[in-house]
C-alpha cells in the first residue's frame, strides 16, 4: 500500500512540474490545403483526385481520427482565415502582421528594398518585422527549429530566429555549401542549342510539358540543415553522416525526415530540461513533380507511403521502389493519388506526435497548434473569389492546458494571431509602439469570453478580402451574407441590392468598410527602403510592363478585328 501511494505521490509531483514549467509548442502548417478538406468541418463537397473539379465521392473522402481527436478534445475554429497563396500567408503568420507592414502583398508581388550592401532585393521579413515568431520564442526562453518549407524567398535564414532548421528542399541560395551532391530529382533550367529547356536531372531529358524549376520535397528529397549537432558547419547537405548515407535513396519520403529530425530535438531539449517550439513547415498537402513517373503531371499530389488505421492505431508500409532514370516500380506500395492521401498521412503523422509527447512525459505541458496557409490547389490557391483561398484548418490541443473552450468554435481567428498567442504564452511583451494585427487568442481559450475577434483580414496584390460575422467582401468588391454556413462552406448569398438588405448587413459593411483604407497601402507604398537609384529603376520597370501590357492588348484587339472581318468577308 505504502509503495502505490508513494508512486502516486511521484506521479502528482511529475504532472504538477510539468505544469510550473512553460509549455512547449508544436506549430504545424500545412500547404495549400482548404478547411473543406478535413471532415471535421463538415463539408460535402471536396476536392477530385485531380483537383481539376469539386467532388462527393466518399472513396476519396480524407480521413483523420487523429486530427478529430485534436480538434474535438481540444478546440477548432470554424472561420479561420490566411492569405490567398502561400508567401504572402506565411509572411502573415511568421510576423503577426498585414502586407502595409511587411509587404508580402502576393507569390509575385513581394515588396523590394536596398540593402545594407546597396543591392536591389525581396524585402526580408527579419528586416521588416524584427520580431518575428521565431525571435519571439527565444526571447521566452524556448529552444527553436524550423522543420520543412521555408517560402523566405532569402538566404538568410539564420536570421528568423530558430536555433535549428531542417528545410527541404534546400535553400539553392546559400551558395556556400555548393550543390546537392546526393538527390537528382531536380528541374533545371538549362540552355541549348540556344533555348532554354527544363530539364529532368533524373533522366536528363528535357520536360514536354510546362513546368518551373524546383528540387524533389518528396521522394529521394534535396535536405539541408540548418546547425545541427552532426554538422560541420552552419549549412550542410544531408545526408552526411555514414548510416543516413548508407539509407538515402529513391524510397527516402521527405515529410518522414523532417519528423525524424523534429522528434531528435525534442528528445535533446528534453533531456536539456529545457522548453521547445517547433514551426514545423510541412509539405504535405503542396503539389509536386512526380519523379517516379513524370508522365503523370496531371496528378497534383503524388503518392505517399502508404497507410492503415484499425483498432485506433496507424501502421505504415515501407516503400518498395526500385529502378533509376525515371523508369520505377512502386510495386504497388504507396497510396493512391489525390489531395485525400496527403491530409490522411498528415493524420498519421499527428498520431506519431502524440505518441512521441507520451514517451517523452511531456504531453501535459505541450501545446499543439494546427492550421494550413491557404486553400487548396486549383480551388482556393490564389483565388480572391469569397472565401475559397483564405478559408483554412485551425486547431489547438494541450489536454494539460486549463482552456475554457472545446470542441468547435464559431467565432473568426486570423493566421496573424499566431504570434501573440505564443508571445503571451511565452511571456514575452510586445512594444506598444510595434504594430501587431493578429490578437492573442488566449483571453478566448482561458476565459469565458464568447467571440475572439470582430473581423478577419486576407489579401492578394492590391486585393483585400474582409468578413466580419455577417458579411463578407471579397477580392473582387462582390459583398456576401455569411450568417449561415452553406453545406459547401464556400457558396453564400451574395448581396446585390444594399437597398433591400438587413440593416445589420448593411451597419456591419459600413464598419467593414472604415477598417479597409488601414492597410489598402499597395499602390502607394509596395515596396521597403529604397535608394534614389532602385526607385527610378522600379519606376521605370513598371511604366515597361505598363507599356507591354498595352501592346498585347491592342495587339488582341487588332486580332479580333481581323477575325471579324474575315468572317463577314466568308459570309458576304
Amino acid at each position: 500500500m505504502k509503495k502505490i501511494t508513494l508512486l502516486f505521490f511521484l506521479a502528482t509531483l511529475s504532472v504538477l512540474a510539468q505544469k510550473t514549467k512553460k509549455p512547449n509548442i508544436i506549430l504545424v502548417l500545412a500547404d495549400d490545403i482548404s478547411a473543406r478538406e478535413f471532415p471535421i468541418y463538415k463539408s460535402d463537397t471536396w476536392s477530385s483526385v485531380k483537383g481539376n473539379k469539386d467532388s462527393q465521392d466518399p472513396k476519396i473522402r480524407a480521413k483523420t481520427p487523429v486530427l478529430d481527436k485534436l480538434a474535438k478534445e481540444g478546440m477548432y475554429v470554424k472561420t479561420a482565415w490566411a492569405s490567398v497563396v502561400c508567401s504572402p500567408s506565411r509572411a502573415m503568420l511568421m510576423t503577426g502582421r498585414y502586407p502595409h507592414l511587411h509587404k508580402w502583398w502576393g507569390n509575385s508581388t513581394i515588396g523590394q528594398y536596398t540593402d545594407e550592401d546597396g543591392n536591389l532585393g525581396a524585402y526580408p521579413l527579419f528586416a521588416s518585422s524584427p520580431l518575428t515568431i521565431g525571435i519571439i520564442a527565444k526571447k521566452g526562453g524556448y529552444a527553436t527549429m524550423w522543420s520543412g518549407k521555408t517560402q523566405m524567398r532569402n538566404k538568410n535564414l539564420q536570421n528568423f530566429g530558430f536555433d535549428e532548421g531542417v528545410f527541404t528542399p534546400g535553400e539553392a541560395a546559400i551558395t556556400e555549401i555548393g550543390e546537392n551532391p546526393y538527390s537528382n530529382f531536380r528541374l533545371e533550367q538549362k540552355k541549348e542549342n540556344g533555348k532554354k529547356e527544363l530539364i529532368n536531372l533524373d533522366t536528363g531529358k528535357p520536360l514536354d510539358f510546362s513546368y518551373y524549376p524546383s528540387s524533389s520535397w518528396y521522394w529521394k528529397p534535396g535536405v539541408m540543415l540548418m546547425n545541427h549537432p552532426s554538422s560541420k558547419q552552419q549549412f550542410e547537405w544531408w545526408p552526411n553522416t555514414k548510416e543516413s548515407k548508407k539509407e538515402y535513396g529513391v524510397n527516402t519520403y521527405g515529410p518522414d525526415v523532417e519528423l525524424d529530425f523534429i522528434f531528435d530535438f525534442m528528445e535533446r531539449k528534453v533531456k536539456e530540461d529545457k522548453p521547445f517550439f517547433v514551426y514545423h513547415t510541412t509539405h504535405l498537402g503542396h503539389a509536386s513533380m512526380n519523379y517516379l513517373n513524370p508522365k503523370q503531371h496531371e496528378y497534383k499530389w503524388i503518392e505517399t507511403p502508404k497507410i492503415t488505421y484499425k483498432d485506433g492505431k496507424y501502421t505504415r508500409e515501407e516503400p518498395n521502389i526500385t529502378g533509376e532514370k525515371g523508369v520505377y516500380d512502386t510495386h504497388n506500395s504507396l497510396s493512391a493519388s489525390g489531395i485525400h492521401s496527403h491530409v490522411n498521412y498528415l493524420d498519421y503523422q499527428m498520431s506519431l506526435y502524440l505518441e512521441k509527447l507520451k514517451e517523452l512525459n511531456i504531453d501535459d505541458n505541450t501545446l499543439i497548434i494546427f492550421c494550413a496557409d491557404n486553400g487548396s490547389s486549383k480551388y482556393g490557391k490564389n483565388s480572391p473569389d469569397s472565401q475559397k483561398g483564405t478559408h483554412v484548418p485551425f486547431m489547438v490541443y494541450g489536454p494539460g492546458f486549463d482552456f475554457t473552450k472545446k470542441g468547435e468554435q464559431d467565432v473568426l481567428m486570423n493566421l496573424s494571431d499566431i504570434l501573440p498567442t505564443i508571445a503571451e504564452i511565452a511571456g514575452v511583451k510586445i512594444p506598444e509602439d510595434y504594430e501587431i494585427n493578429g490578437v492573442s487568442m488566449m483571453p478566448f481559450l482561458t476565459t469565458e469570453k464568447k467571440t475572439h475577434r470582430d473581423w478577419v483580414y486576407g489579401y492578394k496584390d492590391n486585393m483585400q478580402l474582409i468578413r466580419g460575422t455577417n458579411v463578407l467582401k471579397d477580392g473582387m468588391d462582390k459583398w456576401y451574407d455569411v450568417r449561415e454556413y452553406p453545406s459547401d462552406l464556400i457558396s453564400f448569398p451574395e448581396i446585390n441590392d444594399w437597398e433591400k438588405a438587413d440593416k445589420e448587413l448593411v451597419k456591419e459593411r459600413d464598419y467593414l468598410n472604415e477598417i479597409l483604407p488601414r492597410f489598402n497601402k499597395f499602390d502607394e507604398a509596395q515596396n521597403g527602403p529604397l535608394s534614389e537609384a532602385h526607385k527610378k529603376k522600379i519606376a521605370k520597370d513598371i511604366a515597361r510592363k505598363a507599356a507591354q501590357k498595352l501592346a498585347k492588348k491592342a495587339a488582341k484587339s487588332g486580332k479580333n478585328k481581323n477575325k471579324k472581318s474575315s468572317k463577314k468577308n466568308k459570309k458576304d
